[in-house]
């Protein structure tokens, strides 16, 4: 599956960025609250390219015991706009490691080992949640394509609830919403990146 996954997280990043696009254009206020986070919003866009670099050096490093040792920052000239060539470059550099590596490979994560597919996993979960959060804070209009969200949501979260659109039960499933039956998942949640095998 590396190839389809490697795919997908190019698409939920590039739609990611031309979505993103629109409030670098005007006065949008960064400095506002990311929707229901305590960040703001230029921190959880830093946050999101963070994690896509994070990812792709798990996967290409194989590294076991901890994350490689290099923390992402923003310049202090950087802005908003030249941030989405950062944010390009992460999904880029995530969706290549993934092609290339083999779904045998694994690397370490605090929630247990991964494969390739499911780092991919994490990092669109990282990207689609996170653009949630930012459409909220920097009024925007944001969905992820439904059959990559459904993807993603039947690797990381098998107990996701039936029934419900991809793009919702996501959001539950990552405490941002509840659904019907389904109080908001307060506190803790968790992702399965566990590999089958």
């Amino acid at each position: 599956m590396g190839t389809e996954a490697a795919q997908d997280v190019e698409s939920t990043v590039a739609h990611a960025v031309a979505v993103l696009t629109e409030a670098t254009e005007g006065e949008r206020d960064w400095s506002r609250p990311a929707g229901g986070l305590e960040w703001d919003c230029w921190y959880t866009l830093v946050h999101v390219v963070g994690d896509l670099y994070a990812y792709a050096g798990q996967v290409a490093s194989g590294r076991m015991d901890d994350y490689v040792p290099v923390d992402i920052h923003a310049d202090d000239d950087a802005t908003p706009s030249t941030m989405l060539h950062a944010v390009r470059a992460g999904g880029t550099m995530l969706a290549t490691v993934v092609a290339a590596r083999p779904d045998s490979a694994r690397a370490f994560h605090p929630y247990g080992i991964s494969d390739p597919d499911g780092f991919a996993g994490m990092g669109m979960i990282e990207v689609m949640v996170h653009m949630h959060d930012l459409a909220a804070g920097l009024d925007l209009a944001y969905e992820p394509d439904p059959q990559i969200c459904a993807r993603v949501l039947a690797r990381m979260f098998p107990d996701a609830p039936t029934g419900f659109a991809p793009w919702p039960a996501l959001l539950w499933c990552t405490g941002r919403t509840e659904l019907t039956g389904h109080p908001r998942r307060v506190g803790k949640w968790r992702w399965q990146g566990l590999p089958d095998a």
